[in-house]
């Protein structure tokens, strides 16, 4: 049984939460009408997993998980719209700990209850299983429990680490290639903690496929780009790929790689059906592979349920080309890289804070 608090200031999308998590009886569901509500009820009711609005009264949805993630750490899964101000919000809130979030339709919600519920219902069985960091907001959980004040949100903290993998570590030799990123639940500070650690003159473009709808990706990659030393920008017509730079494929969409006149280009297309998830980690990497020499690739798989990328990085891996897989302690979710390391497709598993500082040494 997992229980869950449902948290918004709506009736109405009480009401229709509680009828998709109703319907299902894998689930034990309660609701709170604002965060104030919300703290109370996690005290009592103690759920697996809280589903949260950002926008409403005594105490907003960013406050309210702030308190959660210092207070009674959790899974909690954001409910946002899909607006410009709620994809800043929903990212403000991956930043402060969040596992996940679902995008409402647009429209009359009850309308599209059934698309909702597919979403919601996924999104809320892999956060019951989702790995809250035993560092995430450490230090603001003990000054909490010693009575001082929290301190500033971080999502940077000390991570476990893994054992290497006791494959080679070949340098890629210079020239022409690629560094490919797939990842999904978890996926916006994973993202932010790798790209971080690249340089500015990092030799090779670096392509990103995280599973997010279109209103969000744009919002990712502007937020991204005021962070990195590197250029990260989303992908939204043909560019061509230049070293020192990130793309982010917009989401809803595929996101592949191709050759120009003037060399290699990324470009949107939209999304197919063979592939499940969007952007597809396993479409980018398969269309790299039709232009790039497998040794010139490097693919990394992040933190995120399902299994998008692994089957196409595995193939990479036994045609010559290096692989990365996210460790498991350090993923909110290990899916994508776990399936990975099943399919025997991962040179390295490492801890998320240790996979910047390798591309560094694989791209000299």
């Amino acid at each position: 049984m997992i229980k869950v608090l449902v948290v918004d200031d709506s009736a109405l999308m009480r009401r229709l939460l509680g009828q998709i998590f109703a319907s299902d009886a894998e689930f034990e569901v309660e609701f709170a009408r604002n965060g104030v509500e919300a703290l109370e009820r996690i005290a009592v009711f103690a759920p697996h997993v809280v589903t949260l609005d950002i926008n409403m009264p005594q105490m907003d949805g960013l406050a309210c998980l702030d308190r959660i993630m210092v207070e009674a750490p959790r899974p909690v899964v954001m409910v946002s719209s899909l607006t410009a101000e709620g994809a800043d919000a929903t990212l403000e809130a991956l930043r402060l700990g969040a596992v996940d979030f679902v995008a409402k339709p647009e429209g009359a919600i009850s309308l599209r209850l059934e698309e909702l519920r597919a979403n919601l219902v996924g999104r809320v069985r892999a956060a019951a299983q989702a790995r809250i960091r035993p560092s995430v907001r450490l230090r603001d959980r003990i000054r909490h429990r010693i009575g001082g004040a929290a301190m500033p949100a971080t999502t940077r903290g000390t991570v476990p680490r893994t054992p290497r993998s006791s494959s080679p570590e070949p340098v890629a030799a210079s020239g022409e290639g690629l560094v490919l990123v797939g990842t999904s639940t978890g996926g916006p500070p994973a993202l932010e903690a790798l790209l971080t650690g690249l340089p500015a003159g990092f030799p090779w473009p670096v392509v990103v496929a995280q599973h997010m709808p279109a209103a969000f990706t744009g919002a990712l990659s502007r937020r991204l780009d005021g962070l990195c030393a590197v250029t990260v920008t989303e992908v939204v017509r043909a560019v061509s790929l230049r070293a020192g730079h990130v793309y982010i494929g917009r989401g809803d969409a595929d996101i592949v790689v191709t050759r120009g006149a003037g060399g290699l280009v990324a470009m949107p297309r939209a999304a197919d059906p063979d592939y499940p998830w969007h952007p597809s980690a396993e479409r980018l990497v398969v269309s790299a592979m039709e232009h790039v020499a497998p040794p010139q690739l490097i693919g990394v798989l992040m933190t995120g349920m399902g299994s998008d990328g692994a089957q196409a990085m595995a193939s990479l891996r036994s045609l010559g080309g290096r692989t990365i897989a996210q460790s498991e302690e350090t993923a909110v979710v290990w899916g994508m890289p776990g399936e990975l390391v099943r399919r025997g497709g991962a040179d390295w598993i490492l801890p998320l804070s240790e996979i910047a500082p390798r591309l560094v040494r694989l791209v000299p």
